[in-house]
């Protein structure tokens, strides 16, 4: 008896399995049940601590609400900057959430999942300036940090530029009337204003683009694929705005994100 109801058992259980997550040999993890992302958490609004001393930030958020729709545990890996690259290709975790610029040189050495994020070069200024974008910068006084790229942009739309060593300063300034504008990245730009509450906007045009992604080591196509899906879905159905907005007043999701490279 117990033999003939063998075979319908082995359907039983074959069904089972097809039904179940995928294991950690099918989504290429290092620690089954887990999604191990590294994150530098002193970088503010990407990754940073909350007054409760929690992991907050936009890579945080994004990256437990990944986790949570590929039914894994989001596990933090606390690393440096500098030694990303090197963790990642010592299978140190799954992949790294840093906000990494998505670059050809970059798309050399690692896979990125399609762009999360879209930031890139926008310009600051008080609500009731007479500047409306990029175009009404030619004569005026623009504050940018010391040694950045800020400068040959303000400079290249006529601009004369006044730097800063700080870029709070410029933003003092600019509330001040001490500039007219001030050139810094769009993310950090929305994040300063948001949280201190400034009487400060930006144009809605971008003097440069960039998108944020997150890097595997090469070879794990099915991991890539699945975190892909899973930022999709939260794109279209409103999750990952409601995860962000907060953060830095507007939803930074790509248009038209870079696609992954494999």
């Amino acid at each position: 008896m117990r033999l003939k109801l063998l075979p319908a058992l082995a359907l039983a259980l074959v069904g089972a399995l097809a039904s179940a997550p995928a294991n950690a040999q099918e989504l290429e993890l290092i620690q089954p049940g887990k999604l191990l992302i590294a994150t530098e958490g002193t970088y503010p609004p990407f990754s940073m601590r909350s007054p409760d001393g929690q992991l907050d930030g936009l890579e945080i958020r994004v990256g437990k609400e990944i986790a949570k729709r590929l039914n894994l545990e989001y596990t933090p890996v606390i690393i440096k900057w500098e030694a990303l690259l090197v963790g990642l290709a010592a299978d140190q975790y799954d992949f790294a959430s840093d906000a990494m610029d998505i670059t050809a040189e970059r798309q050399k050495q690692v896979t990125f999942a399609d762009g999360w994020l879209e930031s890139g070069g926008r310009v600051v200024i008080q609500k009731d300036s007479p500047i409306k974008s990029a175009a009404d910068l030619k004569g005026k006084t623009v504050g940018v940090l010391v040694a950045s790229t800020w400068a040959k942009l303000a400079e290249e739309h006529g601009a004369t530029v006044k730097s800063y060593k700080a870029e709070s300063d410029a933003m003092q300034d600019l509330v001040n009337g001490q500039v007219d504008a001030v050139i810094t990245d769009s993310i950090a730009a929305a994040y300063a204003i948001e949280q201190s509450k400034l009487p400060l906007t930006m144009t809605p045009d971008y003097l440069s683009h960039v998108q944020k992604g997150f890097p595997f080591k090469k070879g794990k196509p099915n991991l890539v694929k699945a975190v892909n899906k899973a930022l999709a879905d939260m794109i279209a159905d409103g999750t990952y705005a409601k995860l962000t907005v907060p953060l830095v007043g507007y939803d930074p999701a790509p248009k038209d994100p870079i696609k992954t490279q494999f």
